[in-house]
């Protein structure tokens, strides 16, 4: 956001807003001072943002205000969450946003953090020991940010439950699956009335024809990866090997085009695709999509997609290219609002810091939304009020 005063007044005035709409979740004022503390230390330009630190940085003498807010005091972090995801679809809400999921990794030493084991980690890249996150994020043309979390919980834990008990963990949490996970998460999106148009996911959630399937019975619309070795109905077989689809595709079928701006400009490649599942409701298509690499056209991906019959393959693209968006999510959320410093080690700790995390982020990402929008209102010449038909 930048470091003047200006806009630590800024960032200072809207996280007090925020921590507003879910300060009556807190029995007592301690916790209540102790939370906008903490997120106010978390969007500070810390070197690290651990206990000592955040509590230096709120002006206390030690940690325990800190770790009692974490670890001991009694609130409900989905409560809380609640609030923050209304504050979010208040400020950003479109009707065509999309829901991304995705996990990340958080390396952690030691084996007493909850779901903590050897298992592998996006972030790191490698096989690495620790936590798993898996996410919902909520994006738009103003801003994106992240409005679910469930920390994922190996066998290796829930089938010791005495380990669980140590780490806050309750009898009644189970083993889920990622998959299992996002499709709760995105349940709860759609019973909260959530405004948004589309999911996607990458192919270790897209993969899954359980959840596709469910997606499309609640007539959700989403363009979701997955592997090459998935298989779809056509018209001439019942399990009909995507990849088995493009090879005969004339050349003409195929569109160069960009999916969105990526870390190193436009993301373009060569996009084509097919339509399967035929004799299906006329007001609905589905598609499987093709992205090959322009410079090594033997790498292709590959998208399935349930939608209205009029969506346009640019429009495909334009759902499967935000995706990208839950990873901006990520590193900003780590970067700027200590997403991945935390200390604590119990489940409920665990949640209660993504939360605030959370919190702190879409505290920024609106922020940043308003000056996009006043940006615009400055570059954009005024409208004339003749030029607009009423709808």
């Amino acid at each position: 956001m930048g470091g003047d005063l200006a806009d630590v007044r800024l960032w200072a005035g809207e996280l007090d807003r925020l921590h507003g709409r879910f300060v009556h979740r807190f029995n007592r004022e301690e916790p209540r001072q102790s939370a906008l503390a903490y997120m106010r230390g978390l969007i500070a330009p810390l070197t690290r943002k651990n206990g000592w630190t955040l509590a230096e940085e709120a002006g206390h003498a030690g940690p325990d205000r800190i770790h009692r807010l974490l670890n001991r005091i009694e609130w409900d972090a989905d409560e809380v969450l609640d609030d923050v995801r209304d504050y979010v679809v208040e400020q950003l809400g479109e009707r065509d946003a999309v829901l991304i999921v995705d996990d990340t990794g958080f390396l952690k030493k030691g084996i007493r953090s909850a779901g903590v084991q050897r298992q592998y980690s996006g972030t790191a890249g490698r096989t690495e020991n620790s936590q798993i996150g898996v996410f919902l994020a909520y994006a738009t043309d103003r801003g994106r940010t992240l409005i679910d979390r469930r920390l994922y919980l190996p066998t290796s834990w829930t089938d010791d439950r005495e380990r669980c008990r140590r780490a806050g963990i309750d009898d009644s949490v189970v083993f889920e699956t990622k998959v299992a996970m996002a499709k709760a998460m995105v349940r709860r999106a759609i019973a909260e009335k959530i405004p948004f148009g589309w999911v996607t996911a990458d192919a270790a959630y897209g993969f899954s024809k359980g959840w596709r399937f469910e997606l499309e019975q609640a007539d959700v619309f989403h363009v979701m990866a997955t592997t090459r070795h998935d298989t779809v109905v056509t018209r001439w077989a019942l399990d009909h090997p995507v990849h088995d689809l493009f090879p005969s595709l004339p050349r003409q079928k195929w569109k160069r085009r960009s999916c969105g701006q990526g870390a190193h400009g436009q993301r373009i490649y060569d996009w084509a695709r097919v339509e399967v599942r035929p004799w299906h409701r006329p007001d609905r298509r589905h598609w499987v999509i093709a992205r090959r690499s322009v410079s090594r056209p033997e790498e292709i991906s590959y998208y399935i997609a349930y939608c209205p019959a009029d969506t346009t393959l640019d429009d495909l693209i334009r759902i499967a290219g935000s995706r990208w968006a839950v990873e901006e999510c990520f590193q900003t959320a780590k970067q700027e609002c200590g997403l991945d410093d935390y200390q604590v080690r119990r489940y409920p700790g665990w949640h209660r810091h993504m939360t605030l995390a959370m919190a702190a982020h879409a505290c920024l990402t609106v922020l940043r939304a308003r000056q996009l929008d006043a940006d615009k209102a400055e570059t954009d010449p005024p409208s004339s009020s003749t030029s607009a038909s009423p709808r």
